[in-house]
């Protein structure tokens, strides 16, 4: 049993499915608030300095917020933290004008990422996800979605889906697991990139499903990696199996794979840096989530995705970090955050139901994630911020002040 009080300002969305146009920038705001939690879920929510009655309770443990904000947990619903390697040897070469497709051609980019992946074994892996784990928890996410796509084939992407697994299972993290054997294609297969999705469907799909390994499948589908036809393929030969759909569509080249998203019904399409007016109907109309990512613009110099558009056009919006060693090695949440507020001229409120409700939805988590409301679980966040517009004006420092997990709280030596 755990009490928060002297909450400055509770602010959240509201909810259990995502929330689009001008409902996005809705958040409820309750001041000098305080939340009861018992058996890990939100039990009471009371305002204007009143308390829940403890008369019935035994030992309640206090938490004094000190007139701080209070939010939901942040969820990251768009990483790739199980990697071996680092790849900061790229720099001096995109220095000197080379660009993603560049590197990705020369064998390097992600294929590099899979040469130190499979080598590594799954205690290393997961022993450096944990502390990447660790990190984010400490940041304030309480959710976080984890992508294989760096072995590249049986062994090792059921090697990184295992990781997942464990990450799950042995931290304080709630860590969804998606499958994306379709990150690029790998050497032995290379220039037969149908064959190798062949491969995928017809040898590493149905062990990914036999032993429980990731609730969704992703494809990248982008020039010079899977078309058009070939992600379709993917993703339906995966939703047969019961994994739901994401996509990674024009991040480059809008060659189609917003447009696959609404068609086929995927919970996310992610990045969507160059996206088009028809990408963004068949998004509307199927109820596709749009994760943007804006650190990794900011990482490659390249344009932003069209966030307020999107919002004007009735397209849930979430916010993720991209958290890769490539294109975003950084893992910050509140970073995205920032270059949010500034680059895609969002709403605190709209950002916050960005990183939180929307993002709890892009992973089938809004039941139970991303809101502060009774009967969901305790998830939240102490910011040592007075109001969400401080967390979004601020950049470089962590404002989170306490991180509180189904109802524990969290420490830090």
């Amino acid at each position: 049993m755990l009490l928060i009080k002297n909450i400055g300002i509770l602010q959240t969305p509201i909810g259990k499915s995502s929330l689009c146009g001008e409902a996005q920038a809705q958040n409820l705001k309750l001041r000098n608030a305080s939340v009861l939690i018992e058996d890990g879920k939100i039990s009471a929510i009371n305002k204007d300095g009143e308390l829940p009655d403890l008369s019935r309770f035994g030992n309640v443990k206090t938490v004094d917020a000190q007139n701080r904000l209070v939010t939901p947990g942040l969820v990251d619903c768009h990483t790739h933290m199980v990697f071996g390697g680092w790849r900061h040897g790229e720099i001096p070469l995109k220095l000197r004008g080379a660009t993603y497709l560049d590197i990705l051609r020369a064998g390097g980019g992600i294929l590099d990422t899979v040469r130190h992946t499979r080598e590594m074994s799954e205690d290393d892996l997961y022993c450096k996800s944990e502390g990447f784990v660790r990190e984010m928890l400490a940041g304030g996410v309480t959710t976080v979605e984890s992508k294989s796509g760096y072995g590249l084939d049986l062994a090792d992407e059921l090697k990184q889906l295992r990781v997942n697994k464990r990450l799950n299972e042995h931290t304080p993290m709630d860590v969804v697991s998606t499958f994306l054997g379709a990150h690029a294609i790998p050497p032995e297969y290379k220039d037969r990139a149908d064959e190798y999705i062949d491969y995928l469907c017809d040898e590493v799909l149905p062990e990914v499903t036999k032993h429980d390994l990731a609730e969704f499948c992703d494809v990248f589908c982008e020039d010079s990696v899977f078309d058009v036809a070939q992600s379709k393929k993917m993703l339906i030969e995966a939703q047969k199996r019961g994994l739901r759909s994401k996509i990674h569509a024009d991040e480059i080249e809008a060659i189609g794979g917003a447009v696959l998203a609404g068609e086929i019904g995927a919970v996310s399409a992610e990045h969507l840096i160059a996206t088009n007016e028809s990408g963004m109907d068949s998004m509307a109309k199927g109820g596709v989530t749009a994760a943007l990512l804006p650190a990794t613009s900011f990482y490659l110099g390249k344009d932003y995705a069209k966030a307020r558009r999107m919002i004007e056009k009735g397209i849930p919006v979430a916010i993720a970090s991209d958290f890769n060693p490539g294109s975003c090695p950084s893992l910050n949440l509140q970073f995205a955050i920032n270059l949010g507020y500034l680059k895609y001229h969002m709403l605190p409120e709209e950002i916050l139901t960005a990183t939180t409700l929307n993002a709890a939805c892009a992973l089938d988590r809004g039941q139970t994630k991303g809101s502060i409301e009774v009967g969901k679980d305790a998830d939240l966040v102490i910011w040592d911020a007075p109001d969400f517009e401080m967390i979004c004006y601020r950049f470089g420092s962590n404002q989170v002040k306490t991180v509180i997990k189904k109802g524990e709280i969290l420490q830090w030596n």
